[in-house]
């Protein structure tokens, strides 16, 4: 599971072989959530507003999405 990206105390991740639909995992040391690629909803888990709000400015910057995306595709080829 590579990290893709530390944000302060969060990790940003991809898993190989994961499920779908396509998603990237973000942890903290209190919180684990899974955010959907199409739209940057939290499909699972739990996260801070504060945290998810650090997450999703991040996610939303076009050259991080095609980044995320790029890996889920290189790590979830089917």
């Amino acid at each position: 599971m590579p990290v893709i990206v530390r944000l302060g105390n969060l990790k940003i991740h991809v898993f190989s072989d994961d499920h779908n639909p396509p998603h990237f995992h973000v942890s903290t040391p209190d919180h684990d959530a899974l955010i959907r690629l199409s739209d940057l909803t939290v499909l699972q888990g739990q996260i801070t507003r504060r945290d998810l709000e650090k997450v999703l400015q991040w996610a939303s910057q076009e050259e991080n999405r095609l980044r995320l995306v790029s890996e889920w595709n290189r790590l979830n080829e089917q």
